[in-house]
């Protein structure tokens, strides 16, 4: 997913969207683990999305945080 992709989503689509990717993250974990991953590049994309996710909820949170003051 790209930034302007994630910028696009609501608060409530972007809290759903990292929940989906952090749950997808722990599964390709447990494959990595157990030496069942058929995709390693997925791994990466995904660690990169949550990361992209994280980045864009704090953003909005801090933005929200100075609109208050």
């Amino acid at each position: 997913m790209k930034a302007e992709d994630i910028k696009a989503l609501s608060d409530d689509q972007l809290t759903e969207k990292l929940l989906n990717s952090r749950k997808e993250q722990m599964n390709l974990r447990f494959q990595k683990a157990t030496g069942n991953l058929e995709n390693p590049n997925r791994w990466r994309e995904v660690r990169k999305e949550v990361a992209r996710l994280r980045t864009e909820e704090s953003a909005r949170a801090q933005a929200s945080a100075q609109a208050t003051k």
